[in-house]
């Protein structure tokens, strides 16, 4: 009771302080982080998180399947009193904390797990054969909930505004994220901040940058069919297959990063006879929307102009099997640097890493193509232990001291936020989440 009193004292003072900032109040501002760090290290949140997270690492499951995971998240924020809206995209969760009026900041973690055998032995292995978290969103969904419990049980009195807690389904290729933006769930949101955790950098550090930092990501499947007996479509294929290299290699700008890669290739089944078809697949990626369109536009020209060239015919769909496509994932300057400031106030700005952009894709991007957002990357490494292994593949693993660091910059950046950017007038709050709400 008494560390609930003390937090709402210093966080109505910095209420007051973001409307009249000196170099001494921005002094108070800057401790936020540093406290919510501290509270997030305690051993009963800590020791939270890891349950949360085990307990979801044990039952993974595939994107829009997450029905488990998110009974797991509902039956948590019941625990916390946190109020809530369900089903978003079939197992989303949408909470909130605050007066239920502006401004509104999101923070979101997705849920799905991946179709791989998990191979790490520990004693919360995935009980589920065939599946595996192995890109860290049961750490992420732990998190969110982290930081959640952190605002209730602290701040959830003091809030200037409403913090939504966004838990979405199927960002591994399902576009769970289009589909929560498409339900509304980002229609007042002001700003929104999403979290990855990294085996790239060191635990105790973030990476991330300003504009592009994720690829936009599509798939292609062409069929190509030889019309008459003797005319091969294996050999058209081959042709288009070494056309589009040159794509790339001739045609990108070397300063805009773009890819395309074939790694489907089917075509005939005797080794003495020219089949009727042949089918290719791939995907291509791109940092900017005029190249990804290019890129698509080309793939498409050189599809149908060198089957035309082997005197067949071919069709192309870009939504194979359902498969989404990804725009790039850009992060608002502002926000960036207001996300740097954050971050840097908590670990100081020697452990803010300048992230070169990577092909990898994130459905993050449909929130940030909607409204103001921000992703960035938190580092695990850590010296203690052996290396680990990327995401995606069955020796991934998570080190759990990064769940603080989680918790404690998604609390930080919703508050904070809050506290710089209120209304510049008065505005009646509503309650636009009312408990546990089933649609």
């Amino acid at each position: 009771m008494a560390a609930t009193l003390q937090w709402r004292c210093f966080l109505l003072l910095t209420l007051f302080i973001s409307i009249s900032s000196t170099p001494t109040e921005q002094q108070t501002l800057a401790q936020i982080p540093i406290n919510f760090l501290s509270s997030a290290k305690t051993p009963e949140l800590v020791d939270y998180m890891v349950s949360i997270r085990r307990r979801i690492h044990e039952n993974p499951e595939l994107g829009y399947e997450e029905f488990e995971t998110s009974k797991l998240v509902r039956e948590e924020l019941d625990r916390l009193g946190i109020r809530y809206e369900h089903p978003f995209a079939v197992t989303g969760i949408v909470a909130s904390i605050g007066t239920g009026g502006p401004p509104f900041v999101a923070l979101r973690a997705d849920m799905d797990a991946l179709a791989l055998q998990e191979a790490v032995e520990w004693e919360h292995k995935s009980k589920v054969a065939g599946k595996m978290h192995a890109c860290g969103h049961d750490a992420h969904v732990a998190m969110l909930l982290g930081a959640a419990k952190l605002l209730q049980e602290h701040h959830s009195h003091d809030l200037q505004g409403t913090v939504l807690f966004v838990f979405q389904p199927a960002e591994e290729g399902g576009g769970g994220a289009k589909q929560m933006v498409e339900a509304g769930v980002v229609d007042s949101v002001d700003a929104i901040f999403g979290i990855h955790v990294s085996t790239r950098y060191p635990i105790g550090t973030v990476a991330s940058r300003a504009g592009p930092l994720l690829a936009g990501s599509g798939f292609f499947e062409a069929v190509i069919t030889g019309p008459h007996h003797t005319i091969d479509p294996i050999l058209a294929a081959s042709s288009i297959v070494v056309s589009l290299q040159h794509l790339v290699s001739r045609e990108a700008d070397p300063l805009d990063s773009q890819v395309v890669t074939v790694g489907k290739f089917e075509g005939g089944g005797a080794f003495n006879v020219i089949p009727d078809s042949a089918t290719i697949g791939g995907t291509f990626r791109a940092f900017s929307k005029d190249s990804f369109a290019q890129i698509k536009q080309r793939i498409e020209q050189v599809v149908t102009g060198q089957a035309k060239v082997q005197r067949c015919n071919a069709t192309i769909n870009f939504n194979p099997n359902n498969k989404q496509t990804y725009p790039a994932t850009v992060n608002d300057a502002s926000l960036h640097e207001y996300f740097l400031g954050i971050a840097g106030d908590m670990l100081g700005t020697q452990n803010l890493k300048v992230m070169e952009p990577l092909m990898g894709a994130e459905d993050f991007s449909f929130y940030a193509e909607k409204v103001p957002g921000c992703f960035f990357f938190v580092g695990m490494q850590s010296e203690t232990r052996e290396p680990l292994v990327a995401s995606h593949s069955p020796q991934y693993q998570v080190n759990e001291d990064v769940l603080p660091y989680g918790a404690a910059l998604h609390a930080s950046l919703a508050v904070r936020y809050l506290l710089e950017h209120q209304p510049g007038s008065a505005t009646p709050p509503e309650e636009v989440i009312r408990p546990h709400d089933e649609l």
